[in-house]
């Protein structure tokens, strides 16, 4: 003790009300507190007067030297005490989780943790999803305190329930207007005009550039969709099918072309197409996400004929008031669609690969575009083997569009 009466001690306030220090020293210095009361030197914690400007820089240091972070990922790999995921931005992360971190599972689509269990990091499999709180080491690499997981099985069934869903209560076509101070958005989906109807609940996603896939779909805005998107909406219909009150609406800018092959790289993953409709030429990349799909020869000799009736039906004086009744289930709107939803038949179509396809070969083909305009595109289906279809269709109407909503299902678009 008498070492210490030797020196002269500043000593810092038990509580915050008088302290007269800058929000981060104030931050500080119960930062410490915490440490000396659990070193046992109590709530006068002191510090020497002399160097307290070094003193007080090295407290500023640490408290501000790890800031709190928290990412979000799927878990790729596990070692002991350690993850690594690849958050939702395609970074990689590694996780070291802390003894005595807090090892949290809740259900997806929850956020009351008090509904949480506690696991051990040993329950945590690859495929799950996790949120990890902590401090940040380095741009791709955090301290966890807490590990919140979700099992991979329980995301595969909320999703498998979110597509029964999309596919009873969803519907889903091209947008003709909107109305953004009423919150309508007008929609023409197999002939039929629906008034989509939007709420401040409405959850909006939106493709982000060049992608193909749901998954990659970010939050969203009314203001970000227009005239000629494609658009999904799930909510409650009313009876005569002319409104939808939407819960959830996605959408994005496609480019439905249908054309002839004009190159093929396979090794890069690309191709050009000329559109027979605006006899511009388009390159084209497939990705891995891209639904490639081959059309049999006697499913498109079949199209093909409903597309000579369609056209046939639609020159005549009747063809008018045919066109403005609402569409029989499995028709697309426009002249000569009749029965030809492509889309619902799409994925019970035999694979194929962009290593099968040569010039001169034809294609229907939908594109995510990353800006209007562009000519580069990202294929989101591309179908071959519908040359007796676009031999029937010379102009190049698109009466038979594919739907871009690769993510499964049929009428609804599962989700």
């Amino acid at each position: 003790m008498a070492s210490i009466r030797s020196h002269t001690f500043l000593q810092l306030p038990c509580s915050p009300s008088p302290c007269r220090c800058s929000p981060p020293l104030r931050r500080a210095v119960w930062t410490l507190r915490g440490a000396a009361a659990a070193f046992g030197v109590g709530c006068a914690f002191v510090l020497p007067v002399i160097g307290f400007g070094i003193a007080t820089t090295s407290v500023l240091a640490f408290a501000q030297a790890a800031p709190a972070a928290r990412q979000i990922g799927t878990v790729k790999e596990i070692v002991p005490g350690r993850l690594t995921i690849a958050t939702d931005a395609g970074l990689k992360i590694s996780v070291n989780v802390a003894d005595g971190a807090k090892v949290l599972q809740i259900a997806p689509g929850s956020t009351d943790l008090k509904a949480a269990q506690s696991i051990t990091l040993g329950d945590i499999e690859v495929g799950d999803r996790v949120l990890v709180s902590g401090h940040q080491d380095a741009p791709d690499a955090l301290t966890a305190s807490r590990v919140i997981r979700m099992k991979s099985s329980d995301i595969a069934q909320k999703h498998e329930a979110e597509q029964e869903d999309w596919q009873k209560r969803g519907t889903g076509g091209l947008v003709s207007a909107v109305d953004a101070p009423a919150g309508n958005i007008s929609l023409t989906a197999r002939g039929q005009k629906i008034t989509v109807e939007t709420t401040p609940a409405t959850i909006y996603r939106r493709y982000a550039a060049g992608s193909v896939k749901y998954e990659d779909a970010k939050p969203g805005t009314l203001a970000e969709i227009q005239p000629g998107d494609q658009l999904r909406v799930r909510g409650a219909k009313s009876e005569d099918g002319g409104s939808i009150k939407a819960e959830e609406v996605v959408s994005g800018s496609f480019k439905n072309l249908a054309g002839t092959i004009v190159s093929v790289d396979a090794t890069a993953g690309t191709l050009t197409l000329k559109d027979l409709a605006t006899k511009k030429t388009y390159s084209i990349a497939v990705t891995p996400g891209s639904n490639v799909r081959a059309l049999p020869p006697e499913v498109a000799a079949r199209f093909a004929a409903r597309a000579r009736v369609g056209q046939a039906a639609a020159a005549t004086p009747s063809a008018a008031a045919a066109s403005s009744a609402p569409p029989a289930a499995g028709q697309h709107a426009g002249a000569g669609s009749a029965g030809m939803d492509l889309s619902q038949l799409l994925n019970r179509l035999p694979q194929a690969s962009l290593s099968q396809l040569h010039p001169g070969d034809a294609l229907m083909v939908v594109a995510s575009q990353a800006q209007t305009g562009s000519i580069s595109l990202t294929a989101v289906t591309l179908l071959s083997g519908v040359e007796p279809i676009l031999a029937a269709t010379p102009k190049g109407e698109a009466s038979m569009t594919l739907s871009p909503w690769n993510f499964g299902g049929g009428e609804g678009g599962g989700m």
